[in-house]
């Protein structure tokens, strides 16, 4: 599988919503919905488990890809993700950072790598 990177640098394509989603597994929809209502604290129901990617336009994006200030930067100024753009690091990303800390090394090799 091709490697998708977000514009916060989660790994789209390690994503239990983006694997059930492509691969149209409601049993992994409903893993997923009962693992991020817990960790989230929540209510996921698993027929909202279903992501192309937040770059995609499908229109079939998890319900926070919609609201996520992340995103919305990332597609206005048409970057591939956060790591191409001129301002990185900026202050959108901390929460991602901290949440998730692969993200940050994540981003950072792909910025060094070009």
């Amino acid at each position: 599988m091709k490697e998708m990177i977000a514009f916060c640098g989660l790994a789209c394509h390690e994503c239990g919503a983006y694997l059930a989603t492509i691969n149209d597994d409601n049993e992994k929809r409903a893993e997923v919905a009962q693992a991020w209502s817990k960790q989230f604290k929540i209510e996921i129901k698993p027929e909202n488990i279903n992501c192309d990617g937040c770059q995609s336009e499908s229109g079939r994006l998890f319900s926070y890809c919609h609201v996520c200030e992340i995103r919305k930067c990332g597609m206005l100024k048409a970057v591939q993700n956060c790591a191409h753009c001129a301002d990185y690091p900026c202050d959108k990303l901390d929460w991602v950072f901290k949440v998730e800390p692969e993200t940050k090394r994540r981003l950072d090799r792909i910025r060094a790598t070009g």
